[in-house]
This record gives structure tokens, C-alpha cells and sequence, in this order.
């Protein structure tokens, strides 16, 4: 039979082991088997151990832009973090409901945050009407207002989360236009009884009118989150170089970021990245530089600059399309009825003499009424002389289109890139269908063929069916004008060249509608994974305790109590031959005594 010797053990414990029996004494095999049963179950622990301390953190799939799933949102979750975020705009106000799982540990990378979905995949919004400011008057009345939008996310939240639930209160263009006396008073009335009905996280700070240059930088943060440009950069990926404006801090290569262009009706907006440091010719443009530039810190770890960013951002109000084109009819009618009165002429005043309006299609008729006055337009249709006539409302100053022509930060157009929304999308898509990357020489042309097309055969095609669903007859009246604005804005005003190619125009980001309150709730909440950081720190630091599973725990406190039972009884078994071999010794003592008292008698 096969024997094993064990020369490990001490010398009075040599013995065979067998691989059917173990051949040792009784008590050497006794104290054999808890030596292996003792080894078996620190393998044991130490396997466990390794299953559960160094099992690796799962990835979380970052950036919604590429990975949001469009289910909704299990609420069952526990790990699940949410936010609300309330916009009050000036024409009606909005609630988003926002979430995110835990951070996942590395300080270089931003809260996963996504737009809840409910149960039937629709985002979680609402919305009501009229704007708050409506409540200058009737303050008290502001908490009464938002009510319904508060209800509404409360009840997608989970009950469980509402107390760690951080709610936002952020009020824009109509509340920027009320005296700071009645700003206060509704946001004293929001602060003091929004906690009285509503668990949320919510204090003073959370309630604020925010200004044109925050919302700007709020939208910026959001797109470049959903494009994913926080995230590291890999080798196929454009990169810039960043100068921390400290000396004693080398330039930092990361992700280059996009800037955003936005033409609404009324105004116009632009941000983007200004990764250089900025040098200024003069006190006056320092100092303003300062309105319209903004440096923030993303990340939550104020020591670490891999997310600081400087952003040019500003708002031209009046540079919207509409306004655009109000400021340019109110400048055709004042100049065509001062020079009739000078030369005596009746241009414009009858349909049989009209003023010959180049940014109007041809052959099409409109009028103006100004102060009960009346201009009869006609359409000449003629682009070239349109980009002409609106450059002058672009209001150049030192050659670049900036407030009072002061300061406009460089944007480096070799390794840059931009998106343009809003009238910069409906300019190029709904008749001219070229939206998405612009070409300069292409859109001009397009737009040159679509000024020159008769009228008659515009409101044809519209008929037929050949624009877009969101073309409607007065898009086709003001295209024209609204092509040759855009144009001049982006060529003349911002001073694209002609030749770029990295502007692309969008409705959409990722088949998502991008409100600036995800950059809002992006940066309210930067320094919450810090939270989960030093956990993470306290786990590393204490590997054999606190990064273990509670099961690993349970076999190391089994394994302990076992061999403490063992030893236990092992002590008493010894203690138990002790005695009987005393008693043995004692018994033959006693019969030696007795054999000798026999031999002495006589």
C-alpha cells in the first residue's frame, strides 16, 4: 500500500499517512486531523477572500450620449442617486428628473447622470404656464405655482430617496427682468415653504435667478457631456492642449470640446472653450473679459485641474432671426420715408411702386406697418445684395461682433469644433435639406437658388409636399433673409473662414433633445463623489476588513470559534490520559507495594 511520510511534523509525531487510513497513534491522528481541517479552511477563507476583496468594480457605461439606455428607469434599484431640476423660464416653467448610479471610483471621471424615463419610456418632464415671474405681484403664490411641477417629481422618485434627493430651483430670462426687491420676495417664499410640503434636499442655495452667462455655460456643459467630451481621450480622438495658467504646471492634453452656437428668435448665443491662456492689450479689455468669460472646476477634487475649464460665452440680444429681421424692417421703413420726403418720392407707398426688398424671394409682396404707417415691399430675391444689406445690424467694432466690439476670445479654427442649434439647423434643413455638416460654398449657393425661385413655385413645392414637416409658409417668406443673416453672423460677425468644415448644425444630439439643466445639475453636483472617493480610500487602506464581503467575515469568525473548540477539547482529552495514565501508574505502584509486603512475610 502506498504511504506518505510526513517528515513536516514534529519528531514524537512521525507517522504514515495512507491513502486509505491514516497509521499514526490515536493521538497523533487526532491532532493530524485538525492540522488539516485547520489548513483546509484557511485555504478556504483565503479563497474567499480573493472571490470577494479583489473582485473587480463592475464599468459603468458612461456618457448617456452613447449608452443611456432608452428603458425606464428601475426605480427599484437601491444604488440608483437622484435630482431634480426645475427651469423657470419666462413664457412657462419645467421640472427634470434626473438620475444616476454610484460613482465609479476614479477622481478623473464625472457623475454617469441620465433624464429619468418613465414606465412608458417618455422622459420625465412637465410643464405649466405662465412663466413665474407672472407672480411679481403675489409672491406668496410662487411655492402654490410650482406645486404641481414638485408633486409630479415626487411621485417618479422613490420615497426612499426623496430626503437625499438634491432639488434645484433655477429661474431665467423672465425673473432677470424683475426688480431684485420682487426677485427676493419669490424666492423667500420658494425657500420657506417647498420643505414644508416636499422632503427634497433643498435649501437657500438651491433657489436662484441665474444669468444669461451661468445658462450659457450650463448648455455648454450639457452638450459637451452627452458628446461625451469630459470622458479621457483615446488615440483616434482630437485632442487639445490646455494651459493651466499656472507656471509651475505643464500644459494638459485631454479631449478637445465643442462650442455651441444658439439662434433663437430673439437672440443669439455662443460658447466655447478657450484651452489658451488669454493675454489682454489693455486694463478696459481685461476687465471686460470678465463678463464673458467663465472658469470652472468640474471635477470634485478642487486640488486637480484635469477638469478646469475657461469658456467664452455671451448673449446678443436682438440677434435672434425674428429680431433680426424686425430690426432690419424698422431700418428699411425710417430710411425709405425719410428719402421720399427728401426727393419727393412715393417709393413704397402702393403696391404699384414698392420697395425692392433683396432679402425677400422673388416676385413676392409683403408690407410693414410702422406707427400706422404702411411699406409696400416686393421680393428682388437677391442674395448677394441681402448679405449686404444685414451686415451693418451686425454692429462690428474692431472688426469682431462682441458687446461695445470689446473683447471676443480667439477661437483657434485649425483644432476646433462647433454645433450650431436652433435658427443655424432651420436655416440650412427646413427647404434647403442640407442640414448636418455645414459647407460653406454649398449652403451659399443653395441659398442664392432658393432667393432667386419665384414665389409662386415656392408655395408649390410647399404644397407638394417637398420641405420639411416643420417648413411652413412663414419660414418660406423670411428664409431668405434668415439664410444671408446666418451667413453674415457666422462669417462676418464670428469670422469663420470659409473653408471650415468642422461645423455641424443639429436639433438633436444622439436623437435627444439637450436642456442646459443636465449641465446645471452636472455642475450643482460635482463634488458629491467625493462621498463614494472616501469610502473607497477607507476600503484600500483597510484591505483585510473592509473590502472582504460580510461572508468572507462570517468564515474568518467560524474559523476562529472551530479552533478555539478544538484546542478546547484537544487539552481536555490530554488532561483526561494524564489522569488515566496516573491512575495506571497508581495501580501498579500499589501492586508492587502489595508483591513486596507479600516477599516480607514470613
Amino acid at each position: 500500500m502506498a504511504r506518505i511520510t510526513l517528515s513536516c511534523l514534529p519528531a514524537s509525531w512521525y507517522c504514515s499517512v495512507s491513502l486509505l487510513s491514516i497509521g499514526c497513534a490515536p493521538r497523533q491522528r487526532l491532532l493530524l486531523l485538525l492540522l488539516l481541517l485547520t489548513s483546509a479552511l484557511l485555504l478556504l477563507a483565503s479563497h474567499q477572500r480573493q472571490l470577494w476583496g479583489s473582485q473587480p468594480r463592475p464599468r459603468v457605461n458612461k456618457y448617456l450620449s452613447l449608452a443611456e439606455s432608452m428603458e425606464a428607469t428601475n426605480v427599484l434599484n437601491p444604488a440608483l442617486n437622484y435630482g431634480v431640476v426645475v427651469d423657470c423660464g419666462s413664457s412657462g416653467s419645467r421640472v427634470f428628473v434626473y438620475y444616476w448610479p454610484p460613482h465609479n471610483g476614479n477622481p478623473h471621471t464625472l457623475l454617469d447622470i441620465r433624464q429619468m424615463r418613465d414606465r412608458d419610456y417618455k422622459p420625465v418632464v412637465k410643464k405649466i404656464k405662465p412663466g413665474i415671474s407672472t407672480l411679481a405681484s403675489r409672491p406668496t403664490q410662487a411655492s402654490v405655482y410650482l406645486q404641481p411641477l414638485l408633486s409630479f417629481a415626487a411621485a417618479h422618485v422613490p420615497q426612499s430617496k426623496h430626503k437625499e434627493t438634491p432639488l434645484y430651483i433655477l429661474c431665467t430670462a423672465g425673473m432677470r427682468l424683475l426688480p431684485d426687491s420682487q426677485q427676493a420676495a419669490i424666492l423667500d417664499d420658494l425657500v420657506t415653504d417647498v420643505p414644508l410640503e416636499f422632503d427634497f434636499l433643498f435649501s437657500r442655495s438651491h433657489a436662484e435667478v441665474i444669468s444669461g452667462k451661468q445658462e450659457g455655460v450650463y448648455a455648454w456643459i450639457g452638450i459637451n457631456f452627452v458628446l461625451g467630451r469630459f470622458d479621457h481621450a483615446d488615440e483616434e480622438d482630437a485632442t487639445v492642449e490646455v494651459s493651466t495658467g499656472s507656471q509651475s504646471q505643464p500644459p494638459i492634453s485631454r479631449r478637445r470640446t465643442v462650442g455651441i452656437m444658439d439662434m433663437g428668435g430673439a437672440s443669439l448665443q455662443i460658447a466655447y472653450e478657450v484651452p489658451n491662456a488669454i493675454t489682454f492689450s489693455s486694463p478696459q479689455e481685461e476687465e471686460a473679459a470678465k463678463s464673458v468669460l467663465a472658469e470652472f472646476n468640474l471635477g470634485c477634487d478642487v486640488e486637480r485641474t484635469q477638469h478646469v475649464y475657461r469658456v467664452y460665452v455671451t448673449t446678443f440680444l436682438g440677434f435672434g432671426g425674428n429680431m433680426a429681421r424686425q430690426r432690419y424692417e424698422d431700418h428699411v421703413v425710417n430710411s425709405t420715408f425719410a428719402k421720399n420726403r427728401f426727393l419727393a418720392a412715393q417709393t413704397g407707398l402702393s403696391e404699384d411702386k414698392p420697395y425692392l426688398d433683396p432679402c425677400l424671394p422673388l416676385g413676392m409682396s409683403d408690407t410693414v406697418v410702422r406707427d400706422n404707417r404702411t411699406l409696400f415691399l416686393r421680393g428682388q430675391g437677391d442674395w448677394s445684395r441681402c448679405q449686404e444689406a444685414v451686415r451693418p445690424f451686425l454692429g462690428l467694432h474692431n472688426g469682431t461682433m462682441s458687446p461695445q466690439g470689446v473683447y471676443q476670445a480667439p477661437i483657434n479654427f485649425s483644432n476646433s469644433e462647433f454645433y450650431g442649434f436652433s435658427e443655424f439647423f432651420y436655416c440650412m434643413e427646413d427647404v434647403l435639406r442640407i442640414g448636418g455638416q455645414y459647407d460653406s460654398g454649398r449652403y451659399s449657393q443653395a441659398a442664392k437658388d432658393y432667393c432667386a425661385t419665384r414665389w409662386s413655385t415656392l408655395k408649390q413645392r410647399l404644397d407638394d409636399q417637398l420641405f420639411s414637416q416643420q417648413a411652413d409658409i412663414s419660414r418660406l417668406r423670411y428664409q431668405c433673409f434668415k439664410s444671408a443673416w446666418m451667413f453674415e453672423v457666422l462669417h462676418s460677425g464670428f469670422r469663420f473662414p470659409p473653408d471650415y468644415r468642422s461645423l455641424k448644425t443639429a436639433q438633436l444630439v444622439y436623437d435627444k433633445e439637450v436642456q442646459w439643466t443636465l449641465g446645471a445639475i452636472l455642475f450643482k453636483t460635482r463634488f458629491l463623489p467625493l462621498r463614494d472617493l472616501q469610502q473607497e480610500t477607507l476600503r484600500q487602506n483597510h484591505p483585510g476588513w473592509l473590502r472582504p464581503s460580510f461572508v468572507y467575515n462570517h468564515h474568518l469568525f467560524s474559523l476562529c470559534v472551530l479552533v478555539v473548540v478544538l484546542a478546547i477539547l484537544l487539552y481536555i482529552l490530554r488532561l483526561r490520559r494524564i489522569h488515566q495514565r496516573e491512575l495506571r501508574q497508581a495501580e501498579v505502584l500499589d501492586l508492587l507495594w502489595a508483591e513486596e509486603g507479600e516477599a516480607l512475610l514470613p
